[in-house]
């Protein structure tokens, strides 16, 4: 019965429930709304309401291809990227303007916890200008290394960039290299200088600095202040000017590519699509060029930033579409979709993603394995850069080697499983992978390749079989003060590293070139970095190949036996520092047994490092007062032998909590 009793907020809000129901549902508005009074004037009421309202009204066909700009936010950690998508958002109407409007777009509980852009976000903004009509398709990108991956798939579905650069902090590495992504893509850069609000900002110094490194006029830079508003608009209009509509024609069969994904478990996969030609609506049937499954759509619409459908998407729009694929491997990244009966050119789609560090997962227990399994097919869903390959432990039972995009990547998903699936899990030390060129022919038909992969340790080749052994190399950029340049170059020397370029990008600060092996970087390089030059400098890598090198695999062993979740690759020449780290670590970790327990690390035959786990004592001799030595001499070699003994047939189990002590120590170290 309306309108429901209670008070006036509670009316409204049950109100605004009916009225999002029957907008979705097709019904007419219930004929109670206007005589709500004070419950008509509610938060929920307004809020919903209107919401119901656009979804009805919203016309994505009175947006031609010349009013569409489909452009993404870039740049380097903490510049204001995700802020300046905030403002946008206000500007637009997209969001009422409030004090909690802070990353917005930031919808993962990880990314508000660490205040980093983890997913790239889509959000499509209505905006007047001239008196025309525009839609402008936003993507907020992350602007860590581990997650270029995210950035370079954003860019495949826009014709701009706006490339963040803090006034205080001027250009550091991870701008760089999101420039050239941007540059390789033949997108327009739009540079725009924040923070100008900055006690020590300096908006000329960094205006300088991109007219030297990207060669850009620094009267083309936008000079604002995302937090405050200072000249916000004026990023909107030089989108709408600067930025070039699509290249799409509505009247050419569909042909949609699926750039990002998420899973929900209601309605299976809803894929973000940018659509480069024709029309999908609500119905249409539709085929996957990767896989030649087909599909009905159910659903289509545009992120305003949170999901609001529509009858139809139109070529050159971005949008998001469900068509019942429940199927974890269904939704490819990459894929294009078209029409049924009107097939098409797949469009190029995107280099798959290449992983630089490998660990171990395990669950905690594993009567939780399913669970676990379960969690990671959905979570590599949202996260297609994760690749997955199973593997199993004698100590840790049933589990898989994941690759990840950096150390930082594999954090982030170890978080977010814990946090959305509820799972628990072991991580093993993250490894690098490396290459062996066999040498062989009888190898090389057994595994119908010259040249092998090694992600796990374990499975390292001995140096008899092999002709020589390949480790990955990057191309590491890193800008610091100059004040530093000494101690970051010594830094490098003892990473293996080699020197490519050097350039001073103004009077204090320069950009250092270096080829470094990536076992040298994954684990603690960026922090002793920082830690060196006071915060000050910033890295960035890229993928440089494979370099010869020469490798051993180090074994570590309990009284003889090989721990195999302990193996290790090391260079030659860091051999013993890393096992005599690792024998150490071990030493306060493993419990005391009645029997001596020996710790080795081993090459091959040889042991290059030790540690001894003494046994508990037992004094024998505590009862003899006196008396004749023979006695105490029998008492004490019958002591000996029985604990030779017993180290014979003893068995060291290594408990599970000291495994996650000292697998989580050699990744911190």
């Amino acid at each position: 019965m309306w309108p429901p009793a209670g008070p006036a907020w509670w009316r409204g809000r049950a109100l605004a429930v009916w009225v999002t129901r029957a907008a979705c549902l097709g019904l007419p508005r219930p004929p109670c709304a206007p005589t709500l009074g004070a419950a008509g004037e509610s938060w929920g009421l307004s809020r919903l309401y209107s919401s119901a309202e656009r979804k009805e009204k919203v016309d994505m066909s009175r947006f031609p291809v010349e009013n569409i700009r489909n452009f993404s936010i870039i740049a380097h950690v903490d510049h204001g990227k995700s802020t300046l998508a905030d403002r946008l958002l206000e500007l637009t109407g997209t969001i009422d303007k409030t004090k909690n409007n802070k990353q917005v777009l930031d919808k993962l509980q990880v990314e508000r916890e660490r205040g980093i852009t983890v997913k790239a976000q889509t959000a499509s903004l209505f905006y007047n200008h001239e008196g025309k009509q525009y839609l402008l398709n936003l993507i907020d990108t992350p602007g860590h290394v581990d997650f270029s991956y995210e950035v370079s798939r954003s860019l495949s579905a826009c014709q701009g960039v706006l490339l963040v650069v803090d006034a205080n902090e001027g250009i550091q590495a991870q701008t760089v290299a999101n420039f050239f992504l941007a540059f390789e893509a033949q997108l327009s850069v739009i540079p725009v200088i924040n923070k100008i609000d900055l006690k020590n900002a300096d908006p000329e110094r960094v205006e300088k600095q991109i007219e030297k490194l990207f060669d850009i006029p620094s009267d083309e830079c936008i000079k604002i202040s995302a937090k405050i508003g200072t000249n916000v608009e004026s990023v909107l209009r030089a989108v709408i000017e600067r930025i070039p509509p699509p290249n799409a024609h509505r009247k050419d069969p569909l042909r949609a590519l699926v750039f990002d994904s998420t899973f929900d478990q209601y309605r299976g996969v809803v894929a973000s699509v940018a659509l480069f030609d024709g029309v999908v609506s609500k119905g249409d049937k539709i085929v996957s060029a990767h896989t030649q499954k087909a599909y009905e759509v159910n659903e289509v619409g545009v992120l305003n930033p949170n999901e609001q459908p529509t009858h139809k998407l139109y070529a050159g729009q971005v949008g998001y579409l469900i068509a019942g694929m429940k199927d974890v491997t269904e939704a490819q990244i990459g894929d294009t979709l078209y029409l049924h009966k009107q097939p098409v050119e797949p469009l190029p789609g995107f280099k798959s993603a290449k992983p630089m560090v490998f660990a171990g997962m395990y669950p905690v227990d594993q009567s939780e394995y399913n669970n676990l399994k379960s969690a990671i097919e959905k979570l590599t869903l949202n996260d297609s850069s994760v690749t997955v390959h199973r593997d199993s432990s004698l100590a840790l039972g049933a589990g898989w080697r994941l690759g990840f995009l950096g150390l930082l990547h594999m954090e982030v998903f170890n978080q977010r499983l814990e946090q959305e699936y509820n799972a628990s899990v072991i991580l093993t030390t993250p490894t690098v992978p490396y290459k062996a060129v066999l040498s062989s022919a009888k190898l090389i038909k057994e595994y119908r390749e010259k040249e092998i992969t090694i992600i796990n340790p374990a499975q390292f080749p001995d140096k008899s079989k092999v002709s020589e052994y390949l480790e990955p190399v990057v191309l590491g950029t890193i800008i610091t003060p100059d004040e530093y340049t000494g101690k970051v170059m010594m830094l490098c020397q003892a990473r293996r590293a080699v020197q490519k370029n050097m350039m001073f990008i103004d009077q204090n600060r320069v950009m250092l070139k270096y080829l470094l092996p990536l076992n040298e970087i994954v684990v603690d390089f960026y922090d002793s970095l920082k830690s060196l030059s006071s915060g000050y400098a910033s890295f960035d890598y890229e993928d440089a190949g494979y370099q010869t090198a020469e490798l051993v695999k180090m074994d570590i062993l309990l009284n003889g036996n090989v721990v195999e979740e302990l193996i290790t690759i090391v260079h030659k020449d860091k051999a013993h520092t890393v096992g005599k780290t690792i024998c150490e670590r071990l030493k306060d970790s493993l419990p005391r047994q009645l029997f001596e327990i020996a710790i080795q690390a081993a090459i091959g035959s040889k042991i290059i490092a030790r540690e001894t786990v003494k046994a508990y004592r037992k004094n024998v001799l505590a009862k003899c007062y006196g008396g004749d030595i023979t006695r105490k001499m029998k008492l004490l070699k019958r002591q000996a032998e029985g604990k030779k003994k017993l180290r014979k047939v003893g068995n060291v189990e290594v408990p599970k909590d000291a495994f996650i002590k000292v697998l989580k120590a050699h990744s911190d170290k």
